[in-house]
């Protein structure tokens, strides 16, 4: 899979060019990233939002929510908290008395009051038992407060908690009435395992219970605040909407979801947009000293009553010793009573900000549109003026963006289209310079590569070397032919960059077998190879190397047959299959610089190369891969194993030669079958060569039912032939056994 997906990156690279397919690269890596969604990247999304509110916040109107902060000053006044509840049910009766429509309370009464005076009383000493008496059956303070709240309209909070805690049967606590429309709810709200509630006595004095839970996002901060959550398997409101649906009157809420989750809960003439779990995006205003309304100046009685008449009045506190602080995009500081009453104002005034379902499919779709149009133009046209248009874009989609946002309330992200599109610009400019810097090394080391390396260094410590001529020395060279590269070509007849491709695929990795085993490629000749060992440097295993070397081509070259056929099959094309075939032979060569004084090259001459050329054209006429001369096959011998096949003598020699085929090395030592087979073709080539021609066709026969298995069923089908003729017309008497090779 991985070697594929190279090949695939190749090819790309190829076709397209390594930055194309880098931008690319990033731009799937983007995508990918965005589809994750990791921590990061929605903080940077929500900042994004923040700044939006930031510089447009919510324009405040006058609106019927109020709060009566007790803050610092009514806790000089009245007394530190917690206040006696006959204070607090003064203080509910004073705003009911002046008219206040529903009063909420951001605070949670888990406990009975310590001052009730039954409670006061267990405390004193000295007090004779008939006062006790006396005390005690008075009312307590939290039932003068649930009187209080049975005479007012009044919400009490209550908050989610993390663990689930043992709640009193006395308290009842029925779900909230709702609604589904496309779905339920429930498996997309907001859950917490236990409820954090108020004594029974007061929840059932109140005409509604809502959640006061705000839970801020990872970053600290409140953008949305839940419309509904799950707390101890209840289903129950938040304080503001059950605020509203107390003050409307109104039965059951409505919720409507579709695939993605929730979309909207809705009261009568009342829809709340939602994101998937029933969260809506606060619509802030700068903090406004104008909400609030002293609880002291409501106990004095100094309040003006048109102040709290027909209000939506929440007690909370502002007092900082209260730990009821919030953080919110426009305000590092805001009493968290008072992002109750932003989100009842937002409601009110319908200033709803939401995020709709497709925004994620577009601004990923806009990451897409820009990458591509950077990866397209970027090495079209020069960095500066792709710079310039990608400002250009950016300013167009932030203004668009904001656009959006004043005039629909809705948050669209252009911060991951614009990081995304930078990071591929950057990186795609980096690597442009990488690569000019790199072309501006191989052009001045051009030279370098018409000899081997080796050499460079050593004309490098001594540059008198740099001359015309050579020196005679042993030397192992190997040719190497594509099989039917005419048959290949006719196939790329219309397609010659894809036939070029093709070869540099085949001739790269044959390349590196030869140069990973210290041989010098000497040229290349179109679809040949031709390269040496021994020189310039001394190899004392050159015969070794070079048959090596052989080998390892031919696994690479089956390994890259493969990787073309998976190619052929996935583009549902036929495939290319390459063949290769190599001579290799070892003699007396001159080594040196050869050419002219204007241009010269390093190579080999030599009657031992050119026995070596012809050695490679005679693997057709035999069948096999590798066909070694007999001075190789000595230096070999007991490291590979080689069959002998034939004494030829090879076009343009008169001297024979005896050819050896190199089968190959440890994987092929132990195996029996063919020694077996060695022995078979040895003895074959003793009755052809004593004239025994019956007794030579049954050997060819015989060997050949096993020599497919190693790449030498050729062999025994060429003596096949040749005895069946001989049969038909013996040779003359004086005929030493050497076969006299026509072609080349």
């Amino acid at each position: 899979m991985l070697k594929r997906l190279r090949n695939l990156i190749w090819r790309l690279a190829q076709s397209f060019g390594l930055g194309r397919v880098l931008g690319l690269s990033l731009l799937v890596a983007f995508v990918a990233f965005r589809v994750w969604d990791p921590q990061p990247l929605q903080t940077l999304r929500l900042k994004a939002f923040d700044f939006y509110q930031v510089m447009s916040p919510r324009v405040k109107k006058a609106l019927p929510v109020v709060i009566v902060d007790i803050d610092e000053e009514s806790l000089s006044e009245i007394g530190q908290w917690p206040w006696a509840r006959t204070t607090l049910a003064d203080l509910v009766n004073r705003i009911t008395g002046a008219g206040g429509g529903i009063v909420a309370f951001d605070i949670i009464f888990a406990e009975p009051d310590r001052l009730s005076p039954g409670a006061v009383v267990e405390a004193f000493t000295g007090v004779d038992e008939e006062v006790k008496a006396q005390l005690r059956a008075l009312p307590s303070n939290d039932t003068i407060l649930a009187e209080a709240f049975k005479q007012s309209r009044v919400v009490v909070g209550q908050s989610g908690f993390h663990r689930k805690l043992q709640l009193s049967d006395e308290v009842k606590a029925p779900n909230l009435p709702f609604g589904a429309k496309g779905g339920d709810p429930k498996p997309n709200l907001p859950t917490f395992s236990g409820l954090l509630r108020n004594i029974h006595e007061l929840e059932n004095s109140a005409l509604g219970r809502g959640l006061i839970t705000i839970r801020p996002d990872s970053d600290g901060i409140v953008r949305r605040v839940p419309t509904v959550m799950i707390a101890q398997d209840k289903v129950l409101p938040s304080l503001t909407v059950e605020m509203l649906r107390v003050a409307t009157g109104s039965g059951p809420l409505l919720f409507t979801s579709n695939e993605a989750g929730i979309v909207s809960v809705a009261l009568p003439g009342l829809e709340i947009p939602t994101d998937r779990n029933g969260q809506f995006w606060v619509h802030f205003t700068p903090h406004d000293p104008e909400r609030y309304i002293p609880a002291k100046d409501v106990l004095n009685g100094t309040v003006d009553p048109s102040r709290l008449a027909g209000k939506l009045v929440l007690v909370g506190t502002s007092a900082i010793g209260l730990h009821d602080i919030k953080s919110t995009p426009i305000d590092p500081v805001m009493p968290g009573v008072e992002v109750h009453a932003q989100v009842l104002e937002t409601i009110l005034t319908k200033s709803f900000l939401s995020r709709p379902a497709y925004a994620v499919g577009a601004e990923v779709i806009l990451a897409i549109l820009i990458g591509v149009l950077i990866v397209i133009i970027l090495p079209v046209f020069t960095p500066w003026v792709v710079l310039v248009l990608g400002a250009t874009i950016a300013v167009t989609l932030v203004m668009l963006s904001w656009n959006f946002y004043i005039n629909k309330g809705l948050l669209i992200d252009v911060a991951y289209p614009m990081v995304s599109s930078f990071f591929i610009y950057w990186s795609m400019v980096f690597l442009n310079y990488f690569n000019e810097e790199r072309q501006r090394r191989q052009i001045r080391g051009a030279f370098s590569q018409y000899i081997s390396p080796a050499l460079v260094e050593q004309l490098a410590q001594d540059p008198e070397k740099l001359v015309l001529g050579g020196a005679t020395r042993e030397t192992t060279v190997l040719f190497s032919d594509v099989r039917g590269f005419t048959a290949i070509s006719e196939l790329f007849k219309d397609d010659p960059e894809g036939l070029t491709t093709l070869m540099n695929r085949f001739l790269t990795p044959l390349s590196n077998s030869i140069i990973d085993r210290s041989g010098t490629i000497d040229k290349y000749m179109g679809d040949a190879i031709m390269a040496f060992w021994n020189a310039p440097l001394d190899d004392a295993s050159h015969a070794v190397n070079a048959c090596d070397a052989a080998l390892d081509m031919l696994d690479r070259l089956a390994a890259l047959n493969s990787e073309l056929e998976e190619e052929a099959l996935a583009d549902g094309k036929p495939a290319v299959t390459l063949n290769a075939g190599i001579g290799i032979n070892t003699g007396e060569c001159v080594v040196g610089n050869m050419g002219s004084d204007l241009r010269f090259d390093y190579s080999v001459l030599g009657d031992s190369v050119n026995l070596a050329s012809r050695l490679e054209g005679q693997t057709k006429a035999y069948g096999v891969q590798i066909i070694i001369g007999s001075t190789t096959a000595a230096l070999v011998g007991d490291r590979f194993w080689v069959v002998e096949i034939d004494a030829i003598r090879v076009k343009g020699k008169t001297e024979p030669e005896v050819i050896y085929a190199l089968v190959g090395g440890d994987e092929v030592a132990g195996d029996g079958q063919f020694r077996q087979l060695a022995g078979k073709i040895a003895g074959m080539l003793d009755l052809y060569r004593s004239r025994q021609w019956a007794k030579a066709a049954a050997a060819a026969a015989d060997c050949s039912e096993s020599a497919g298995a190693f790449g030498l069923r050729g062999i025994c089908d060429v003596y096949a032939e040749r005895i069946t003729a001989y049969q038909k017309s013996p040779p003359p008497k004086d005929w030493d056994g050497v076969f006299t090779a026509t072609s080349k």
